[in-house]
């Protein structure tokens, strides 16, 4: 982590207001420091003389007055600062939240959503520290020594010297312990991210878990990653405090030789009282703000660390690269083909996810007209799901071309072609909240009709049964429903979209015969207007499809098919 992260000040564009008022404080608060030195050691020397109180009262009225208003400059920036980081990490937040769910599902399922959380709740917190304390303070560092050292110098050239020379040795120090600091730091950070996202995975797997007598294992486990980050976070203390015990160190032996210089001098007379109170009282005050912004680097190390890891994220390319590479020529639904009357089309298409040496799809060759039943049937890592991401766009083909109506898919805007289709993912979620607000997240505002609708159309007839009806409370994630309920519930979510595209993922996955005869049934009933696309371990939906895709299996003749089986061999 360098002195100033530039990403991190590009963010703070919209905090720049508050950090500029931040910064002229600091100017103020510089000129208070020299004023409130050069009127105690007048007030000093002017008592040594035997000058009354009455005599000093206005130099005194003064002093008190100069430090009531360093205390509040020092209050109003640090308060300008932190207003700056309250900005600038709801920025980021908005910012990271938005670019996650642009790169999809397929992305997060390859992450630990414990550790996106820790990054952007704790590690995102950090940053008050690196913009209420480490900025302000880097400003005071540069320009409090540069004053002192002026005053001083314009005071007694010879003191001036001595500090200008021990001066540098703060900033050298602090940036030897500072880089093994750097790299302690983000292991910490780092171990405390895995530690965040596996501890969220084992209590979401507890029941799985004790069923298969593994929880002892995984006690074993997180006692092992805790461990470890126990031990990086204090070796990051250690560092921290002998980083103080050495500036501390320097700091008070460059104090004292200009202390015995000017002592001495004093003594023979070769220096005035004042100007060697004046030197004695701005010599701490040169070495203290370099003291400090090292003792904050520290404090607001985690901060920066996480929000590297956070840039690292924004960072990552969505993967609809072809839309933004080629604008389309127009915008929003005006360029959008209706799915309820366009053929999509897929001609030799490969999907690739990145590391992997051979392809989730391809080559495929599918056309799907409108208002069709199409299966996909197969077994797992055959591309089923990788193939409901593509017409999702959360993936792009690596070669091949899909065309809406010859519309090149990439050519339409995502926002709008997504808002055609709905779709029911493998483990979909359910959030606090009541059934009711549960399935009319799939149209934002819908009415209870259209609820209650859509629950009908899904067969979720057991809602009326439940406690409070519609608005029955559910928990996170549902527990208190059974599989086949929570299912119902999905398919209502998505009817109440009233899509044109339904795609539906493993919809009969893991459960019972009679359950699962109950959603083949429900999908079947909803053919009308809409084009469905399942994708399923069961053979038993090849009955009223109008396709039947087989992934891994061997080629077959469509033409010689009533249901045509069109085959493709993604190899696992």
């Amino acid at each position: 982590m360098s002195a100033v992260d530039p990403k991190l000040l590009h963010h703070a564009r919209a905090a720049r207001s508050y950090l500029i008022v931040a910064v002229l404080l600091g100017l103020v608060v510089t000129g208070l420091i020299l004023t409130q030195a050069a009127l105690l050691a007048h007030a000093l020397a002017s008592a040594a003389l035997g000058h009354g109180v009455t005599a000093l009262a206005g130099t005194l009225v003064l002093l008190l007055t100069v430090v009531l208003a360093r205390a509040a400059a020092t209050y109003g920036g640090e308060a300008a600062a932190l207003r700056a980081a309250a900005r600038v990490k709801s920025q980021l937040r908005r910012k990271m939240i938005r670019h996650c769910l642009r790169l999809g599902p397929a992305w997060i399922g390859r992450q630990q959503p414990g550790a996106i959380a820790a990054q952007a709740t704790r590690g995102l917190d950090g940053l008050d520290s690196y913009f209420a304390r480490y900025l302000p303070q880097l400003v005071l560092s540069v320009l409090v020594p540069v004053a002192v050292v002026a005053t001083v110098t314009a005071t007694d050239w010879i003191s001036g010297v001595v500090i200008a020379v021990t001066l540098p040795l703060i900033p050298l120090f602090a940036a030897l312990v500072g880089m093994h600091t750097r790299a302690q730091t983000r292991r910490q950070w780092r171990l405390l991210a895995q530690l965040s996202g596996h501890f969220l995975d084992v209590v979401q797997g507890l029941p799985t878990l004790k069923a298969f007598g593994r929880a002892k294992f995984q006690e074993k486990v997180i006692a092992k990653v805790t461990g470890e980050h126990r031990s990086a976070a204090m070796a990051t203390l250690r560092i921290a405090f002998l980083s103080a015990l050495v500036l501390e160190l320097s700091a008070a032996l460059a104090t004292a030789v200009v202390a015995v210089e000017t002592g001495l001098r004093l003594l023979y007379g070769h220096l005035p009282y004042q100007a060697a109170l004046l030197v004695l009282l701005l010599t701490p005050e040169a070495y203290l703000p370099l003291r400090a912004v090292a003792a904050q680097y520290h404090a607001s190390a985690e901060g920066a660390a996480a929000a590297e890891s956070i840039f690292h994220i924004l960072e990552t390319p969505l993967p609809v690269q072809a839309a933004q590479a080629a604008p389309p020529l127009c915008a929003g639904m005006a360029c959008t083909p209706d799915l309820r009357s366009a053929t999509i089309k897929l001609r030799e298409v490969i999907v690739a996810y990145p590391g992997r040496h051979v392809p989730a799809l391809g080559p495929l060759n599918l056309t799907i007209e409108p208002g069709e039943l199409i299966m996909i049937t197969g077994p797992s890592g055959t591309g089923k799901t990788t193939l409901l991401n593509l017409l999702l766009r959360f993936v792009e083909p690596a070669a091949g071309t899909a065309s809406v109506s010859g519309t090149g898919l990439g050519a339409i805007p995502v926002d709008a072609w997504r808002a055609q289709i709905a779709w029911v993912p493998q483990h979909p979620h359910f959030f606090e909240g009541s059934v009711a607000e549960n399935i009319a997240l799939g149209q934002p505002g819908a009415t209870r009709a259209a609820v209650e609708d859509a629950a009908g159309l899904a067969g979720a007839a057991f809602i009326e049964a439940l406690p409070h009806g519609y608005d029955t409370p559910l928990g996170e994630r549902a527990v208190q429903l059974s599989s086949g309920q929570r299912q119902q519930l999905a398919l209502a979510r998505a009817f109440v979209r009233d899509a044109p595209l339904l795609l539906l993922d493993e919809p009969t996955a893991h459960l019972a015969p009679a359950a699962a005869a109950a959603i083949d049934q429900v999908v079947r009933g909803a053919t009308a207007g809409r084009t469905i696309i399942v994708a399923t371990h069961r053979d038993t939906g090849a009955r009223g499809a109008s396709q039947v895709v087989t992934f891994g299996g061997p080629t077959a003749d469509v033409a010689a098919r009533p249901v045509s089986a069109l085959a493709m061999a993604a190899k696992p």
